[in-house]
């Protein structure tokens, strides 16, 4: 019950995590997730990949798996030829120092005009293709300094979201797609077409899988089928899940059916999910751009966020009725960062992931309605009631805790449903284990912050008879609330 929610520090987790956390050769799984291009900036469709992916983990990490974290980025590929060139040409001394390539947008669509324009240059690009794939040294190192430079524009994006996820891109598996090839083809399962492409019928599709282009080359399918077999087999993971954009939805069901006929896969000790994602529009209804009809640098996105959660907290402070504020001037920044990128993330999460939105500043950062804004402040008065509890009345609710001797009584009806609410975590956790959508966790947190807010207008809690009880309840639903911050992704604030 809600006493144990005191005693743990924590709330109580569903039966299904221990045994998950038990039994070790369940307990693997790679979630594949935000797989962004190198030489281009992570722009808003990585947004939802990314933001949705982290939270997928955290939740699967606190049911006890153990999880793999993996960026499939987009490391290879015919572009690459072009990109080399356009290197050697504009940075002839990238040996000695790494180009300072920050606006990778702008690299790539020069690279691109040459390459359109120039016959010359094409020619060259085509053949640089080839020698980086025979592993030409001075091809693979201008595809290295490529890479680097991806990785550091990247890193900005997921340092500011606490994204943790391990690169391995789609060049990790050129040397594992033959052998794959090779299993199919002694399994009398590939398929020849017009052309000589190699190609894998799996039920209900009337497309096939290309694990061979015709051209002797090798695309999407053919690295998706090595991956797939590398995590099944070398990972030893029994859960993968894919999280990309909606519109590769019949793309993953293909890889799964021709893993599952190759007889890699069991269906009873295998589980292959796809999160397919919809669209982030604009205001009108398109996909959101720039008002140039540039797509949005994802940096650009959170730092607008931030911007204007400093600029309120800023108004709010300079406020009379605030007296000052509770957030100093030296915290404003960091708290700021907290609700702008919290808020980007939980005006995501808190829908089906298949559903489009609308992309608005001013609908995320509202302190009012189903907002990471309105729980964090929601959350931040708990707290706060808790430190003038201390404050004014010597009720010390860390002290009742170890103390062990103060129990939460649930008399008034709006405690008995803020008691109910908070039993539902356990739930939750489980309803969210079996789709993988944390929009269950949001309307959970969000549902709980509202019981919370009649609780307290309801209840008088400091200088009532029921004091030490109601702060513990306080106590007990702010833990409650920092759990599901905590799986979101989404960092908490004790003091707004």
């Amino acid at each position: 019950g809600v006493n144990e929610i005191i005693t743990r520090g924590a709330p109580v987790k569903p039966k299904c995590c221990d045994a998950a956390a038990n039994d070790k050769d369940m307990s693997g799984v790679v979630v594949d997730f935000s797989s962004p291009n190198i030489a281009k900036e992570m722009h808003v469709g990585h947004l939802r990949s990314t933001i949705i992916g982290e939270a997928v983990c955290r939740i699967l990490e606190y049911s006890g798996k153990n999880v793999e974290r993996v960026n499939h980025v987009g490391d290879w590929g015919t572009q690459f030829g072009m990109l080399i060139q356009y290197l050697k040409e504009e940075y002839p001394h990238f040996h000695e120092d790494i180009p300072n390539i920050t606006d990778l947008t702008a690299f790539y669509k020069n690279a691109k005009s040459r390459f359109d324009e120039s016959a010359e240059f094409k020619k060259i690009s085509q053949l640089n293709v080839v020698k980086l794939q025979a592993g030409d040294e001075e091809c693979r190192k201008i595809w290295q300094v490529l890479c680097d430079v991806s990785r550091m524009e990247f890193e900005k994006v997921y340092a500011r979201l606490d994204i943790s996820v391990k690169e391995c891109g789609e060049s990790f598996y050129n040397d594992k797609i033959a052998p794959v090839i090779d299993e199919f083809d002694s399994r009398g399962m590939i398929s020849v077409e017009e052309g000589g492409a190699k190609c894998v019928f799996v039920p209900n599709f009337k497309i096939p899988l290309m694990l061979q282009k015709s051209d002797g080359g090798y695309g999407y399918d053919s690295t998706d089928m090595a991956a797939i077999k590398y995590r099944l087999n070398e990972l030893k993971a029994r859960q993968i899940v894919y999280i990309t954009d909606f519109t590769q939805g019949d793309h993953f069901q293909m890889v799964f059916a021709a893993a599952k006929k190759i007889g890699w896969v069991d269906d009873d000790s295998h589980r292959l999910d796809h999160i397919g994602f919809g669209t982030v529009q604009g205001e009108d209804g398109k996909r959101f751009k720039t008002r140039s009809g540039d797509t949005v640098r994802l940096v650009d996105l959170l730092d607008e966020a931030v911007s204007r959660m400093e600029a309120s907290l800023r108004e709010r402070n300079s406020g009379s009725e605030s007296k000052g504020g509770n957030v100093s001037e030296d915290e404003i920044h960091k708290t700021a960062c907290a609700m702008g990128y919290g808020a980007v993330k939980y005006f995501d999460l808190r829908r089906n992931p298949t559903s489009n939105y609308i992309f608005s500043y001013d609908r995320m950062l509202d302190t009012k309605g189903n907002t990471a804004i309105y729980l964090l402040y929601a959350h931040a008065r708990l707290e706060s009631i808790v430190s003038k509890g201390k404050a004014d009345f010597g009720v010390d609710v860390d002290a009742l805790i170890s103390d062990g001797k103060s129990k939460i009584a649930l008399s008034h009806k709006s405690e008995r449903n803020l008691g109910l609410h908070l039993e539902f975590f356990a739930d939750t956790i489980e309803e969210t284990l079996n789709d993988l959508y944390p929009y269950h966790i949001c309307d959970f947190v969000y549902a709980l912050s509202i019981a919370a807010s009649e609780f307290v207008t309801q209840c008088k809690v400091l200088g009532s008879p029921e004091m030490e009880s109601r702060l513990l309840l306080c106590r007990a639903t702010a833990i409650t609330m920092r759990q599901c911050f905590d799986l979101l992704g989404i960092r908490h604030v004790m003091r707004i």
